[in-house]
């Protein structure tokens, strides 16, 4: 934390105002919600652990899912201020709202090293508000709640909002130790990898992964690319890909990546086979055919085994890996083998293994992988895409 106390200075005494990610799956109906997986959670505690362990009074905000500017029982953070109070072995007061009465009296009832925990801040519109007025309003009403601000939440900075942008304008303020973390790794992804580089992409939509692909050409020195997206590729390459998921609009694209990486020397890796079913069932008949060769009547699934193999390979030889998207629908056990493949090659990796966040934190940890297994896991899926897509991200430029 010598990086953080070195930028705050002493902060006994003081309310240090901390935005973490506290954005974690729930299940269950209110009143009796739990933590789906609590990742977040657990990747926030050590600089709200270090923090209180140096006497401040720590005074977290977050948000939870996308409630619509006002209060809503199923996005109530009261389940996450239990779990973060059992992480940190230590009781974390709960505010019932985010700047009003309980706000205020539990910040100011907080003795040194406590921590209190704000009601989500997207209970209020102001959060999210594109009206610079009306975002910077309740920035003033969150900033009135701390002397000092710790940007702690990644998977946020790429957000031009009141607890991450406009608060840290109103506040001395310092990066956090996750954050500063992140960084660090997608600058190690970026600027001077070590080789050989393999990028691993997967998900739903190529249209999601455009602009990384497109800044990524020429850094990496192999794509994979596997989910729902290859479908588009495979369209791209003049094959017919039955009822699978295929993103018309972005065949000319994908053609132009196939052109531009064998132009510049960088090997597209797509599958060699697929698993196919008559219909999208946890329950379906799976069977595996050529990527080549898939029938009109069958959707595509997971890549097949022949691939998995292959992409498993090109993970082990690599030096530095950056994998975003599961290979299949992996929620459904016979269709989880392609990104369980990949999940197990990353662990294996001599050098450098990101897992981006998003669905393929989800997915290593569902699949029964431990997070150390890894270099890194990611806390922010988008923030780590936007940043490898070379964009500038509102929440870490406002601490610059």
């Amino acid at each position: 934390m010598s990086a953080l106390t070195d930028a705050l200075g002493d902060v006994a005494g003081k309310r240090v105002l901390v935005r973490s990610d506290l954005n974690v799956p729930l299940v269950g109906t209110p009143p009796n919600l739990g933590i789906g997986d609590d990742g977040r959670i657990r990747a926030s505690v050590p600089t709200i652990k270090a923090l209180s362990e140096a006497g401040a009074r720590v005074v977290v905000m977050a948000h939870l899912g996308r409630p619509k500017g006002e209060p809503d029982p199923q996005y109530s953070l009261r389940p996450v201020a239990t779990r973060l109070g059992e992480l940190l072995g230590t009781p974390v007061f709960f505010a019932t709202d985010t700047v009003g009465e309980s706000a205020r009296s539990v910040v100011d009832a907080l003795e040194e090293g406590e921590v209190a925990l704000l009601e989500n801040v997207r209970f209020n519109a102001g959060e999210t508000s594109q009206d610079d007025d009306e975002r910077g309003a309740f920035a003033d009403q969150l900033a009135a709640l701390g002397d000092v601000f710790v940007s702690d939440g990644f998977g946020v900075v790429h957000r031009k909002q009141a607890s991450v942008y406009d608060v840290a304008q109103r506040l001395p303020h310092a990066m956090g130790e996750l954050v500063r973390t992140e960084i660090d790794v997608l600058r190690s992804l970026t600027e001077d990898p070590q080789r050989p580089y393999v990028v691993v992409l997967g998900g739903s939509k190529v249209s999601d992964k455009l602009a990384v692909i497109d800044n990524l050409l020429g850094k990496a020195d192999q794509l994979l690319i596997g989910g729902g997206m290859v479908f588009t590729f495979l369209k791209a390459g003049g094959h017919e890909v039955g009822q699978s998921l295929l993103e018309e609009d972005q065949v000319e694209a994908c053609r132009g990546y196939l052109a531009s990486a064998k132009e510049r020397g960088v090997e597209i890796l797509l599958p060699t086979d697929i698993l196919v079913a008559p219909e999208f069932k946890a329950d379906a008949p799976a069977s595996t055919v050529p990527a080549d060769a898939m029938p009109a009547d069958q959707i595509g699934l997971d890549i097949g085994p022949e691939s998995a193999q292959a992409f498993a390979a090109a993970i082990k030889q690599a030096h530095t890996v950056f994998w975003n998207g599961p290979m299949g629908v992996f929620e459904f056990d016979a269709f989880s083998s392609g990104t369980r493949a990949v999940a197990q090659a990353l662990t294996e990796v001599d050098g450098l293994s990101v897992v981006g966040g998003g669905d393929s934190a989800a997915a290593v940890r569902q699949l029964g992988f431990a997070d150390d297994a890894f270099g890194h896991i990611s806390t922010g899926g988008g923030a780590s895409l936007e940043y490898l897509e070379g964009k500038n991200l509102p929440g870490i430029d406002v601490l610059d």
